[in-house]
């Protein structure tokens, strides 16, 4: 996968503890999808500890929030 910024997407994966290898993140990508207006952090797919860090991480402006971004993105297609 593309780096972005400071992390891959392939190390957002491995910090949200899920598999970061490059097929388990197009399979992700495949099972999981945002719609209209909801809001990446409040998806119902990612646990407690994912869904506080995901928002953290864009509240905070982290080093992390452009693979957050990109993230966000890729769930939109």
């Amino acid at each position: 996968m593309e780096i972005t910024g400071f992390h891959s997407l392939n190390d957002l994966f491995a910090q949200l503890g899920l598999d970061s290898e490059d097929a388990a993140i197009e399979a992700f990508l495949d099972r999981h999808h945002l719609s209209g207006q909801e809001q990446l952090s409040e998806a119902p797919f990612w646990s407690d500890g994912q869904r506080r860090f995901l928002k953290e991480a864009i509240q905070d402006d982290s080093d992390w929030c452009e693979a957050v971004d990109e993230l966000d993105t890729l769930l939109r297609h």
